[in-house]
């Protein structure tokens, strides 16, 4: 056994992990399922860290933090915690299950559920048996699910209840001939089908299946081969499988952790974002499993309105939110606010005055506070962050999406520092990180430790596109030779299409994405987000806003109103509190989206035209002025089709939606 330590704060070290194992390769990149990479290794730093399996980095926890509570979720109401060494032990029950139902080495297993610790142990388990882990997005029709599951040749997939079940079983005739098993981990199966197993019946399958057997697959395992498929949330054309080696998994969660100075065993977090997308199954199950940490599973209508309770109750130590959470959060702490007395708005604003400059003082390395911080405090911030569940957090995080200023300094001036993270599946996550040591409003921080960025092709402003170098970049594109070769040039660096500038102190700030630049009839290239931010912060009503005018001679904008949300998730036609008040305040009584357009509210169409013209007033051109604009009937939403899985603006979707409303901007 050969023994190394890693970088940071004991108890990180050291870390038993036994011997190298890679398989000869000659290409940084691959399409083939089976086919390894040569990794980006560097000859010093934590980028010459000796690469490891997903197996020797869960066993080297396991051996020193196996007593140590691993995954918390509840049963009936009440908190069941799985040390490491029973979540170690369950993985290799669930591996020995899958081989036991004919799973061939590099073959899917696909997931379709919302986070439990049964997503977890198939996770792992399919890895150890030498499949590929393989989520699949609970909100994907099943024609989506049939794509996935056949482009990753999945043999089993495992599903959380009926309502998935039947989603599969529509397609599982004929249109999946890999398939050759369907587990479901919640609930008892509602009708007995061949080859269908509930969770219990699963896990006892592979008893029967030697140790030495299981030991030989794991032991065959090489840290520079595929062991994950991220299918991108694509907003245009079919989804493609991001192909992430052990060595990307277990090397990023390890810098990730030591950049943002984790400690073993120490961490807690809330698990709620979807475990298919990279930012939630990079933190809430690789990092956690690197560091020891504890992952508490929400409750599935977490972003339906129980994820406040799960995060009071649990109290994490760092917590990520996409900026539609954090917007949420802030709506709520104002509807609150709103209906304070007069004495505890008045207190509320001084301390936020204070909180602000204090927060900026944090940033600019200034240790310093406001005079009557203390009282502030005492007051204030303490109360917000504990009726928040983040009295605990050392950490808050945003990503997957642009955030606005507005909603960042709302919380800085709470005293909570939301620091911004960037990267991309193909990154296996993180490449950017902010943390307590390293930030700036409105950028994404600096570079992962051991890895290199580079801006291609920078413009006047030193705006270029954003390219990534360091093994946290994926191994390629599954079965799509064509769509790598774009990703990654002929030296191996990933193209983001993104733009983005570094300031002197080499911060990262993101400019726009190449493929949304509005490139108008007069020539001229807009990044549609400063604008569109701009406007919610002149006009607090609006929720979603999407700047239109490609090819055309002047821009125009779609908006949606703040509307309630149902049980679905759904959006309504009801406005929220804060809007009907808002409303009143400008003489208009209305308490449904519907009543002001169908009236088109004079008053309220008056205040959202004074924001586009003060908007308008900043802009740089006349070419960037934004002259027409419309209300549409209905805000964006996941089940809508306009939001991605974290709530990110699919741009050609709502293009085609509301075709005909872009159309009579320019009375085609």
């Amino acid at each position: 056994m050969t023994e190394f330590s890693f970088l940071g704060n004991d108890p990180a070290i050291p870390l038993t992990t036994g011997v190298v194992r890679l398989a000869p390769a000659q290409d940084l990149w691959s399409t083939v399922r089976n086919k390894p990479v040569k990794l980006r290794m560097e000859t010093s730093g934590l980028g010459s860290e000796p690469p490891m399996t997903i197996h020797q980095m869960f066993l080297a926890t396991v051996q020193k933090y196996g007593d140590y509570p691993a995954l918390r979720g509840k049963k009936d109401g009440t908190w069941v915690t799985l040390t490491y060494k029973e979540y170690y032990q369950h993985a290799r029950a669930a591996a020995k299950s899958f081989l036991k139902l004919g799973l061939e080495r590099f073959h899917g297993v696909g997931i379709l559920g919302f986070n439990s610790p049964e997503w977890f142990i198939a996770d792992v388990g399919c890895i150890l048996a030498g499949g590929l882990a393989t989520g699949i997005y609970t909100t994907n029709s099943p024609e989506a699910c049939q794509y996935v599951a056949d482009n990753c040749e999945a043999n089993v997939l495992v599903v959380e209840n009926n309502k998935q079940l039947i989603k599969i079983l529509q397609v599982v005739r004929d249109q999946l001939p890999h398939l050759k098993a369907i587990v479901q981990y919640k609930g008892e199966l509602e009708q007995t089908l061949p080859n269908v197993y509930t969770w219990a019946e699963f896990m006892k399958l592979g008893e029967g299946v030697p140790d030495a057997e299981l030991d030989a697959l794991i032991d065959s395992q090489k840290a520079n081969e595929c062991c994950t498929l991220i299918y991108t949330s694509g907003t245009t054309g079919n989804p493609k499988g991001v192909m992430l080696s052990h060595d990307n998994i277990t090397w990023t969660a390890t810098a990730a952790g030591l950049m943002t100075s984790l400690k073993m065993s120490e961490e807690e977090i809330v698990s709620y974002l979807p475990l298919s997308h990279v930012a939630a199954q990079v933190q809430d199950m690789w990092i956690c499993m690197r560091f020891a940490a504890i992952t508490n599973f929400a409750e599935p209508d977490a972003l339906k309105g129980s994820l406040a309770n799960t995060l009071r109750e649990v109290r994490p130590t760092s917590f990520l939110g996409v900026p539609r959470v954090w917007e949420k959060m802030q709506e709520a702490m104002k509807s609150v606010g709103a209906k304070s007395s007069v004495m505890k708005k008045k207190i509320a604003d001084w301390a936020k005055g204070i909180g602000l400059q204090a927060s900026y003082n944090a940033m600019n390395g200034d240790s310093s506070v406001p005079w009557g911080f203390t009282l502030a405090n005492a007051l204030v911030f303490k109360n917000v962050r504990k009726a928040l569940g983040l009295d605990r957090c050392r950490a808050c995080y945003t990503g997957a999406a642009p955030i606005t200023k507005d909603t960042l300094e709302y919380f800085m001036s709470l005293y909570i520092t939301i620091f911004e993270l960037y990267g991309m599946s193909e990154s296996t996550g993180p490449h950017a990180i902010s943390w307590a040591e390293g930030y700036r409003i409105m950028s994404c921080g600096k570079v992962l430790t051991g890895c290199k960025t580079k801006l291609d092709k920078p413009d006047t402003d030193g705006n270029g596109e954003i390219c990534f170098w360091g093994r946290n970049v994926f191994m390629g594109y599954l079965n799509m030779p064509d769509k790598t070769e774009e990703a990654l040039d002929a030296e191996g660096w990933l193209h983001s299409g993104d733009l983005g500038k570094h300031d002197e102190d080499d911060f990262l700030y993101i400019t726009g994405r190449i493929k949304e630049l509005i490139i108008t009839a007069g020539g001229e290239n807009i990044p549609p987000v400063p604008t569109e931010d701009a406007l919610k912060e002149e006009v607090s009503i609006i929720s979603n806003a999407m700047l239109v005018g490609d090819k055309k001679k002047f821009l125009s904008m779609l908006l949606t109103l703040k509307c309630n949300i149902d049980d679905n998730g759904d959006p309504t036609d009801e406005l929220t509190p804060l809007v009907v008040e808002f409303c009143r305040q400008h003489g208009v009584i209305a308490s449904k989206v519907s009543e002001i357009i169908n009236k088109k509210e004079p008053a309220i169409y008056k205040v959202i035209q004074e924001g586009i013209d003060r908007v308008n007033a900043k802009a740089t051109s006349n070419a960037q002025r934004v002259q027409k604009w419309t209300i549409l009937p209905q805000d964006f939403s996941i089940s809508g089709g306009e939001l991605g899985p974290t709530m990110k603006l699919k741009r050609p979707v709502v293009s085609k939606m509301y075709q005909e409303d872009i159309n009579k901007f320019y009375g085609e």
